[in-house]
């Protein structure tokens, strides 16, 4: 019996042994605060106060934790909480309950929880944690704090406040330094003007600037049309200014403009591009090209240049604009208020291309709204095989049905038209005057009104009934006050001559070339525009259209006109001096 009851005695302190000597609660550290081997001690955490103190074998490894009001103080930082725990050999504190670390920057750290390392001097936050400092206030679920790096870090969502923002963020980190927060992971910042949302954001509160890293938008909030898309850019959000680097656009008014390198003032509206830029509009259905460009939302209108190009995009035939400046813009229309007209306009080296209407002059002002256009400066227009010039054209376009409707010329208007397209003859049909007015039908010239000092030269035709073939019977020479002409394929009749008419018709054996061309004539096959492109070249440099000269019946009547005063000249008596 002795036996068997020293035998119990030593179980039993056996097995007590063990129960005292395993600790209910193992300090189990993050690897947050893991350190490089063979690190130097840091210095030691202090008690400063706590209302009440234990330390028992069986909990905590033995460590001791104060409850009450309990006060630690750190390399001038102070952790106060309702319980805390000191693990004195790893120089290592968790804090539990109304947990508060106020540190020499001013900033201040409160949470439910808090675990502190006095040797990487290394903390996390957790449970409804808010620090703040003089900037802002950050309020997360879990807070990393490095004070020797002064810097903090969250990545289970979080919000960062300052006098006028709120930002909204799955991970940040903030350096109290620099005051520079690294946002990563859907952000979102709201302010009251604006919103900005994008993947990873840098903003430094000290400069109010914000650095855009991956798709950013920024939004104006009174009109969310209006917004800011970059893939690479910075924003002050001082003055509202924005310079953009990467697969970039502005949205504004409706129109979006995108370049390589871009900057917008959301305060004044003004905007540039440099590099591959595009403007779109939309709802005008056109869009500007150049390597260079300015915007003014504000007075809604655009600046392109660097070979600067616009198309206005039609369903059945687009037309195409250059020149070395080009300017879009929109006014109120002054008969409805509510409604805007859109304007175009093109200075020096003008040109316009379109299949059935090509124009060329110094600048050019269009109308897009009402399709009226107004060209300057030595302008000139093919249409086919027909050639208008004039000191002022003035394009008259169906914006609804999309074809040309008319033009006016004012000043030395001079209408060209080949006399037969089919053949390389120097025949050409031409009406001049002071005024005149062309007008199409089914997109080709039909009609030429005259007004001023009217001529007209133009081929006459006959067709033969036994052969049924076309026949060139004349020319004929018209001076009027007015003209009416009519365009058809292959000729131009002279349907009306009014106020002091005189017409003489020629035979083609009675009339030279040179009676057959006004001086001022000008066939111009060098710089007509024969395809879109051409409108970037200051001429296209086509190869002159050689034409030969038809003077066989001329020359045959001129020769039978010489050989007949030859022979009268024979037939006189020679005078013979004695």
């Amino acid at each position: 019996m002795k036996n068997f009851f020293v035998l119990f005695l030593l179980i039993s302190a056996n097995v007590f042994s063990q129960i005292t000597t395993t600790p209910k609660d193992p300090l189990v550290k993050d690897p947050y605060f893991n350190r490089p081997q063979n690190a130097p001690q840091g210095e030691k955490v202090k008690l400063i106060h706590s209302d009440f103190f234990q330390k028992t074998p069986e909990k905590y490894n033995g460590n001791p934790y104060f409850s009450g009001n309990v006060q630690f103080q750190h390399q001038g930082s102070l952790l106060s909480a309702d319980e805390v725990i000191f693990y004195e050999e790893q120089n290592f504190v968790k804090a539990i309950g109304n947990v508060k670390l106020q540190n020499a920057d001013g900033s201040v750290i409160t949470a439910g929880e808090m675990e502190y390392d006095g040797n990487s001097q290394k903390g996390i936050a957790k449970k409804n944690v808010v620090l703040t400092d003089p900037k802002q206030t950050i309020k997360t679920e879990t807070l990393y704090y490095d004070r020797l790096s002064n810097k903090a870090y969250f990545n289970t969502g979080g919000t960062i406040s300052d006098a006028t923002n709120v930002m909204y963020t799955k991970s940040a980190t903030y350096d109290l330094n620099s005051k520079m927060i690294d946002f990563t992971g859907n952000v979102k910042i709201n302010n009251p003007d604006y919103i900005v949302e994008g993947t990873n954001i840098k903003q430094n509160q000290n400069t109010n600037t914000a650095d855009f890293f991956g798709p950013t938008t920024i939004t104006n909030k009174q009109n969310p049309s209006n917004l800011v898309y970059t893939e690479r850019g910075s924003y002050n959000m001082n003055s509202k200014e924005v310079y953009l680097k990467k697969n970039s656009r502005i949205h504004y008014n409706d129109k979006i403009l995108t370049g390589d390198d871009m900057y917008f003032n959301q305060i004044t509206g003004f905007g540039t591009a440099k590099g591959n830029v595009t403007l779109r509009d939309p709802k005008e259905r056109r869009y500007m090209k150049g390597g260079y460009g300015e915007i003014y939302e504000k007075k809604d209108s655009a600046m392109m240049t660097d070979r600067p190009y616009a198309v206005k995009i039609l369903e059945k035939d687009s037309m195409y604009f250059s020149a070395e400046k080009i300017l879009a813009y929109q006014k109120i229309d002054q008969n409805n208020p509510i409604k805007k007209k859109s304007f175009l306009r093109a200075y020096r080296k003008s040109r316009m291309f379109k299949s059935n209407i090509q124009l060329r002059a110094d600048s050019l002002t269009f109308n897009e709204t009402d399709g009226i256009m107004h060209l300057f400066g030595k302008p000139i227009a093919w249409s086919g095989e027909k050639q208008v010039t004039g000191d002022k054209i003035e394009a008259y376009f169906d914006t609804e049905n999309e074809y040309i409707d008319s033009l006016k010329v004012v000043g030395n208007a001079f209408a060209i038209s080949k006399a037969d397209s089919l053949n390389l003859k120097d025949e050409f049909n031409q009406v001049k005057g002071k005024l005149m007015t062309v007008y199409y039908k089914e997109n080709k010239v039909n009609l030429a009104k005259v007004i001023g000092n009217a001529q007209a030269i133009t081929y006459a035709d006959d067709q033969n009934e036994k052969t049924k073939e076309t026949e060139r019977i004349g020319v004929s020479l018209s001076t009027c006050g007015t003209i009416e002409a009519e365009f058809e394929e292959n000729k131009v009749q002279i349907i009306s001559c009014n106020v002091g008419a005189n017409t003489d018709i020629y035979p083609m054996s009675k009339i030279s070339r040179e009676k057959r061309f006004f001086p001022d004539f000008n066939w111009n096959t060098k710089d007509r525009l024969r395809k879109w492109e051409d409108i970037f070249l200051d001429s296209p440099g086509y190869e002159e259209v050689k034409y030969e000269s038809d003077d066989a019946l001329y020359n045959a009547a001129q020769k039978a006109i010489d050989d007949a005063k030859q022979k009268e000249e024979a037939k006189k008596p020679k005078r013979v001096k004695k």
